[in-house]
């Protein structure tokens, strides 16, 4: 289903385990993420994008894409070699897809720095009408050379006796490889990603790296800076055992509970507070720890709750809060139901694989040790 009232767009993924330069390249990570994670993690970030799909035939690779949340359509060895283009990959996907989408979203995971803004961009070129293709390039303002059948150098765009300012040539663009939307239609009928009116995407320069070589990926390890991005919402819900504790409990032999929780964690609720953000505590543990630890922070709690999904629509019912400027976060699969229906649903980073992948984000932190208080912090900056 499209995330937008916007047609359907599918996101292709080619991912093949055969790579000869980079062992299996797509898996290799930079950051602490794989190449073929940040290509999903942006297409999924894509307001536009409604299905992301990875193409491959290996089986690492598929494990991987379906961490991330991506569906998986296995590749067929006579279009898993060296020679196979990506059309015949992505052609294989639209052709074996019960409904096709209107446009077609080419992805290369060997492209790491891909902003999920451009893919909307060029989408909406495509979906708008203004162009059937639209693909990221960066400017290049070089002086370009060829060498010809006499080995003499010969200039390519300009006049050698001429050497004009930079600011005062027009640039040329380089094809970066990293997206290419496309009319679908028009690309099946074409067979080919260039067909009709073309335009660029431009992107920024150091977007451009596309990863061949260790040396490439050793660049683009110091090009990269993952800062996350702020969470604006107005309300936060949080499971409680795992998140604002780690996923165990002391028993003494009374068999009285006690549970272990970040100071942290209280310091970043105190300021969510102060700046107005509303806070649940959801949880379906009936231990009096739940409501103790509500009461210290301040905040509004539910626990001994069997249906949290029920609950949060109602709660946000009776609150009157757009479900889209809700986070929620979860660390097990008795969260899913509760995070399907806000606008970020984050995992802690020790959930349970498949809270992380219904997750919009995912904390770098566990639960019990500061996960809170850096959602906390990502709230605040966008405020």
């Amino acid at each position: 289903m499209s995330k937008t009232n916007q047609p359907d767009v599918m996101a292709i993924i080619p991912a093949r385990g055969g790579s000869k330069g980079i062992r299996l390249k797509n898996l290799r990570e930079i950051g602490g993420k794989s190449l073929l994670g940040r290509a999903i993690e942006a297409a999924k970030a894509a307001s536009t994008v409604s299905d992301v799909v990875v193409s491959t035939d290996h089986e690492q690779i598929k494990a991987e894409a379906l961490r991330y949340g991506a569906r998986v359509v296995d590749r067929p060895a006579d279009i898993a070699g060296d020679t196979a283009s990506s059309e015949s990959v992505l052609q294989h996907v639209l052709t074996n897809t019960e409904s096709k989408p209107a446009v077609t979203l080419f992805i290369q995971c060997t492209s790491p720095i891909i902003d999920p803004a451009d893919l909307d961009a060029a989408i909406t070129t495509v979906t708008s009408g203004v162009a059937e293709v639209s693909f990221a390039a960066v400017a290049d303002h070089g002086f370009h050379w060829a060498i010809d059948e006499n080995g003499e150098a010969i200039a390519v765009g300009h006049e050698k006796s001429h050497r004009p300012r930079r600011q005062d040539r027009e640039p040329r663009f380089r094809e970066t490889g990293a997206f290419y939307a496309m009319n679908t239609e028009g690309f099946l009928e074409a067979g080919h990603r260039f067909f009709g009116r073309v335009q660029v995407h431009e992107v920024p320069g150091e977007h451009g790296i596309d990863i061949d070589t260790e040396a490439d990926l050793m660049l683009a390890e110091l090009t990269i800076n993952d800062e996350p991005a702020a969470i604006n919402v107005d309300a936060i819900i949080t499971d409680f055992d795992g998140v604002h504790t780690p996923d165990t409990a002391y028993v003494d032999e009374h068999g009285t509970e006690t549970v272990r929780v970040s100071r942290s964690d209280g310091m970043g609720v105190a300021r969510l507070r102060a700046a107005g953000v509303k806070f649940l505590i959801l949880s379906k543990e009936a231990n009096p720890v739940v409501a103790a630890r509500a009461a210290k922070l301040k905040v509004e709690v539910a626990h001994g709750i069997d249906n949290k999904a029920e609950y949060l629509a109602q709660w946000l019912a009776d609150e009157s809060i757009n479900p889209a400027r809700v986070a929620y976060v979860g660390n097990d699969v008795n969260d899913l139901g509760a995070m399907g229906l806000v606008g970020w649903p984050i995992s802690v980073a020790d959930a349970n694989e498949q809270v992380h992948r219904a997750a919009r984000h995912r904390l770098s932190r566990k639960g019990g040790y500061g996960a809170v208080r850096e959602l906390a912090e990502l709230v605040l900056a966008a405020r």
